[in-house]
């Protein structure tokens, strides 16, 4: 026999969802049929899996230790053979992470670009897995509660972006922020540099068209059957040309708008106000605009690219996820990542 008792990140929904959950390899027709028989019961009573969960809830599986074996989630194993902490090459490895801001429901992470924010295929380790590695590591969450509740992250950023990333430690962290999220409570701002010179704050609109096949987008002015509407804020933050130094070497030399003439080749770094959230929004919407984010092979322009990476040695794009703001007034921002650092440094 085994018994469970139901904590708070597993209250609030039905019986049988937990059940498919603690059991997920059983089939429905055996978790109903053991429900019907008594062999699983709730605070001791025969349940029919409709009833909703409330913490310190008593479930008990009068099932063998095999049959449990067999139906229940493997359990998690690591390099080193612990089972409780994460090992260094497990399914949740454990891997120091930029924290920004940590309480019980909710952690944020600066997240480095190379990243996935959440796994492309079964192989993939994303920041997912990571950011549950350091709670297996912290004692935050245990082995026993990932068979009923998984933490993850809220709001995705493309591999090759930087920034800030929200996960739901908890159910209800998970619950409020997705809440927040959807309703578009909490602002989003992020840095990038761009080809050309974009000269005042203005805030655009238009329908995003995704090919799945070749996972890019395409941006109408005009509303489509097939598109999605987005909005982005745009804001100029400064204006860079192309310099060089004693060595030869390449640099980016800061001016003023003043000192902007039709003949000279201009880069403007950017603030940006992502108000919808779409895939590749911020990287499409500017290309369609005539300003290619640096570093951007999909939607840039390859030989502005070719030079960056040829002087900087870039091998991404100029985009980073920096600051966002709660509804309820917290902000946080992550420091400018050593990419922008690099290449915005003075000549």
């Amino acid at each position: 026999m085994q018994s469970f008792q139901i904590g708070k990140n597993e209250a609030g929904q039905r019986f049988d969802k937990y059940l498919k959950k603690r059991l997920s390899q059983a089939p429905a027709s055996f978790l109903y049929k053991m429900l019907r028989k008594k062999n699983i019961t709730l605070n001791g009573k025969k349940a029919d899996g409709s009833e909703k969960l409330n913490i310190g809830d008593e479930v008990r599986l009068f099932l063998s230790d095999e049959t449990f074996a067999k139906f229940s989630p493997s359990v998690l194993e690591f390099s080193d053979g612990q089972r409780s902490k994460g090992g260094s090459e497990g399914k949740y490895p454990y891997i120091p992470l930029d924290i920004v801001y940590e309480d019980d429901d909710i952690v944020i992470i600066n997240k480095p670009h190379g990243m996935l924010s959440q796994k492309a295929t079964p192989e993939d380790i994303s920041a997912n897995e990571y950011i549950i590695g350091y709670l297996l590591q912290q004692s935050a969450i245990t082995e026993e509660e990932l068979a009923t509740f998984t933490p993850s992250v809220c709001n995705r950023l493309d591999r090759n972006t930087s920034g800030l990333l929200i996960a739901g430690k908890s159910l209800k962290g998970l619950q409020d922020m997705s809440n927040q999220l959807s309703s578009r409570l909490v602002d989003k701002y992020y840095r990038c540099l761009v080809k050309g010179v974009f000269q005042e704050a203005k805030t655009a609109e238009g329908w995003l068209v995704k090919d799945e096949r070749t996972n890019q987008v395409q941006v109408f002015n005009s509303k489509r059957e097939d598109g999605r509407y987005i909005k982005t804020g745009y804001e100029p933050l400064a204006y860079y040309v192309k310099g060089a130094k004693r060595n030869g070497k390449g640099c980016l030399q800061k001016i003023q708008p003043t000192e902007i003439s039709d003949n000279t080749e201009v880069f403007t770094l950017l603030n940006v106000h992502l108000i919808t959230g779409r895939s590749h929004q911020i990287r499409a919407h500017l290309a369609s605009l005539g300003y290619p984010i640096v570093g951007d092979y999909k939607y840039g322009d390859r030989k502005a690219n070719d030079w960056f990476a040829r002087h900087f040695q870039i091998r991404t794009q100029m985009l980073q996820a920096y600051r966002i703001r709660f509804a309820d007034g917290r902000e946080f921002e992550a420091p400018l990542e050593r990419e922008f650092q690099r290449v915005l440094g003075k000549c």
